[in-house]
């Protein structure tokens, strides 16, 4: 699905991303872990096309030329779900369907069906974000991001800023949905227990580095070098 070669970033002559080279197959759920300040978020703005990079970034084999044009393939939540206040609910989702002139009926039946996927109910879509709970701004989020049936889930810590009531119930659905749809997922967490609870491939990055690559509990059982051991070691510790 995606393939980087060398692609890196930086701002002000400081390396954000180092020369990085990383593939993402088809289906696969790529987990980004690490620290804060490790490169996770700005890799996956490389991925949508929001990070001016170098390097080379191929989309199912053929380099990006137009990131607008690729951009509806591309399903993009951010952290505390970043919808517009001024529009509800239903306008946030509906919002690049109508840019992109679909139909009444048919945003109607995508709308409702997205609804039901993310347990969200009727009502809801008429109230404006100040108006949800997190998990439900979340929710509005994550339908707004497939609305247009993308190819790929980018998703920045999703359920960070969420209580953990909210955040466990949450994540169960965001796994199930993933499942369910069988679309390529990338995720950036800075947690343990959310790259083991979403399973796939896990990127450990420090430094504007993938410092290990691999099933989590690979990472676990065998790691690269003693920062791979000390942050897994200290994340199970809380």
């Amino acid at each position: 699905m995606f393939e980087l070669e060398g692609v890196a970033v930086s701002y002000d002559k400081v390396e954000a991303l180092a020369p990085t080279d990383l593939v993402i197959a088809e289906g696969e759920t790529l987990v980004l872990l690490g620290p804060s300040g490790s490169g996770k978020s700005t890799l996956l703005r490389c991925l949508i096309g929001l990070a001016r990079y170098r390097g080379s970034l191929r989309f199912r084999g053929a380099p990006v030329s137009d990131w607008r044009a690729l951009r509806p393939r591309l399903g993009y939540v951010i952290q505390e779900g970043g919808l517009f206040p001024h529009l509800t609910a239903r306008g946030n989702v509906v919002l690049m369907a109508g840019e992109l002139g679909w139909d009444r009926p048919r945003i109607d039946a995508r709308l409702t069906e997205l609804a039901e996927l993310v347990d969200l109910a009727a009502d809801q879509l008429d109230r404006f974000p100040g108006e949800l709970s997190g998990g439900q701004r979340q929710r509005v989020a994550m339908m707004r991001a497939l609305m247009l049936d993308p190819d790929v889930l980018l998703l920045d810590e999703p359920l960070s800023a969420l209580d953990p009531i909210t955040r466990v119930r949450l994540a169960g659905d965001l796994r199930d949905i993933f499942a369910r749809l069988g679309k390529t997922v990338a995720m950036v967490t800075h947690a343990l227990g959310e790259a083991r609870f979403f399973g796939g491939t896990t990127a450990l990055m420090r430094d504007g580095h993938i410092i290990q690559k691999g099933a989590i509990d690979d990472l676990v059982r065998d790691p690269a070098d003693p920062f791979v051991a000390e942050f897994l070691a200290a994340e199970e510790a809380l």
